[in-house]
């Protein structure tokens, strides 16, 4: 078992019990990597500065580029009975150089020396779930331009309301995706401190350079109060709320698709290679996947709870509690990479019924507002119009009559502004043409949209 950094000054072993209890190696040796470049930096700096002889720090530096390459390449054996990371790590570089592994330790302690790894963590995850978001948004703009052509019945309380195209509907995935990406940007502003340097909350009074070790681990600043820097995960709370939005932004994508694959939407088919079958009933053909990641959205949605109840009633400024903070971080990170990369590919393969979708077009109910805001033109004012449209749903729609099948006589029963030319705007095309408001579904206002967002999207 590795040496605990702390034991000299107990009396007595502790009870195995508590040794299981308090380890956290069997989850933070995610941290390895983070933790050995973390103290590569911290080495070079305490040689710089004349803390520890140059060549103890060149001794340590090379026998933790060893162990980091060992730990990169998967050869590396973590001890699961060592009590965390940084001991596992401390204990490898001492078998390698010796005494001089002892002096690593000068100048900081295991509270800003997690919350450093945590940050490096963070940074690198960010990015890779930023670029992730980036390649779904690429996929999904590729559907759309691939479906331009496709009109379908937009909703509102799931009841069929307007016609849209399917490209309008697709970006709107785009967008809010957007917002998830710029949130996390944002936050990255607030990870990208470096806290290595405050000690175990007071600082040092060994003349350490916290810029050195700053540029060589490339963060923007070093943070300001050696306090808040080992007692506060707010920044780990943040990201966990932005990864819990993009959470339901990717249920809400995967409902809207498992409700179009069913029958009784049946307007597009998910390919089998994202979907199961049934034990029981040979002709079914389950989008598994997609209800699964609705269904992980609860687990993410928890992690962020379990981190913020965690840090409600902690007095500052490090408690152990901490320690506990990052199985739902890692959990969070890589429940939502799953799902990404689960999207991109899928969004690949989607096969869009157009005739399926084309016959429900039909429904003349679609087009009830093109109709009201024909007899806004012609100067009826939108109580009336509104009244007027009404009536003539319940006369006719409702009881299985097209209005595209009323007379001109017939029309003008309901008001004299009603000509026979109305029945030209009953049609999906035309209704789409007629938006013409700024973010509309007009064809050539989504297309100019697609164009953007493929720019948008090439850097």
């Amino acid at each position: 078992m590795a040496k605990k950094l702390w034991g000299t000054r107990f009396a007595k072993k502790t009870n195995r019990l508590t040794d299981k209890f308090t380890s956290s190696i069997i989850f933070d040796k995610e941290l390895a990597e983070y933790d050995i470049l973390g103290s590569i930096a911290h080495a070079k700096m305490l040689g710089k500065q004349g803390i520890i002889p140059s060549k103890d720090a060149a001794l340590i530096v090379k026998g933790l580029t060893s162990i980091l390459k060992d730990v990169t390449s998967g050869k590396f054996k973590f001890d699961l009975n060592a009590e965390d990371v940084h001991s596992n790590i401390q204990e490898a570089l001492s078998k390698k150089v010796g005494h001089a592994a002892d002096k690593l330790h000068t100048a900081r302690s295991r509270n800003d020396q997690i919350a450093l790894d945590v940050r490096m963590y963070l940074k690198d995850k960010i990015d890779a779930i930023e670029n992730l978001i980036k390649l779904l948004q690429k996929s999904i703009v590729t559907c759309a331009k691939n479906n331009l052509k496709v009109i379908i019945p937009g909703y509102t309380h799931l009841q069929s309301a307007q016609c849209v195209l399917l490209a309008h509907h697709l970006l709107a995935y785009v967008e809010g995706l957007e917002r998830d990406k710029e949130r996390l940007s944002d936050a990255y502003k607030r990870v990208d401190e470096m806290p290595l340097g405050s000690g175990a909350l007071s600082g040092t009074s060994l003349r350490i350079q916290r810029d050195y070790v700053k540029n060589e681990l490339d963060f923007n600043s070093v943070t300001e109060n050696s306090i808040d820097s080992v007692s506060d995960r707010d920044f780990i709370i943040e990201v966990l709320a932005d990864l819990s939005i993009l959470a339901v932004h990717l249920s809400r994508i995967s409902e809207d698709l498992i409700l179009w694959s069913t029958r009784e939407f049946n307007f597009i088919d998910i390919d089998f290679s994202f979907c199961t079958g049934s034990s029981i009933m040979p002709h079914k053909k389950n989008p598994d996947v997609l209800e699964l990641i609705r269904g992980s959205v609860g687990k993410i949605h928890g992690d962020c709870s379990s981190v913020l109840i965690l840090m409600k009633g902690l007095p500052l400024s490090y408690n152990r509690d901490l320690q506990l903070d990052k199985p739902p971080l890692f959990n969070a990170v890589e429940t939502i990479k799953s799902m990404l990369g689960i999207f991109i590919e899928l969004f690949k393969n989607i096969k869009m019924k157009k005739e399926t979708i084309a016959v429900r077009l039909n429904d003349e109910s679609l087009f009830s507002v093109d109709i009201v805001e024909y007899l806004i033109r012609k100067g009826v004012s939108y109580r009336q119009a509104h009244d007027i449209v009404g009536k003539m749903v319940r006369d006719c729609l409702d009881k299985g009559k097209n209005i595209s099948r009323l007379s001109s006589q017939e029309l003008k029963r309901y008001s004299p502004k009603l000509d026979a030319d109305v029945k030209d705007i009953l049609n999906a095309w035309v209704s789409v043409n007629l938006k013409s408001s700024y973010g509309s579904t007009n064809p050539k206002l989504v297309e100019r949209q697609l164009i953007i967002w493929s720019k948008k999207l090439k850097h």
